[in-house]
């Protein structure tokens, strides 16, 4: 799933977090499941993460032992089917050359 259209036109790194987020809205990732995830190295990861949680557009979580970010609310879509197949040419051209 991907994050809502409004959120879609930030800086590559803070967008690819944002959609693994949403696919895992429920759990949450770690910052070493997000780093595997998305492409960028430790620094872009770390502006991209203070960005969003400065933005409010992440939650972070202490669980236990571990740190748990979460999207907030209201960057997950309310329908799943309209995020999956609701992509504009320009979302695929960013998506396609990591803007």
């Amino acid at each position: 799933m991907r994050a809502k259209r409004e959120f879609r036109n930030r800086d590559g790194t803070e967008v690819a977090v944002l959609d693994e987020l949403v696919d895992r809205a429920d759990d949450g990732m770690t910052v070493l499941e997000i780093r595997a995830a998305v492409e960028a190295d430790i620094d872009g990861l770390e502006e991209a993460l203070s960005r969003l949680k400065s933005d409010g557009l992440i939650d972070v979580e202490r669980d236990g032992q571990q740190t748990v970010i979460k999207p907030n609310d209201r960057v997950v879509p309310d329908d799943p089917a309209d995020a999956e197949t609701d992509d504009s040419l320009v979302e695929r051209l960013r998506d396609r050359f990591g803007l």
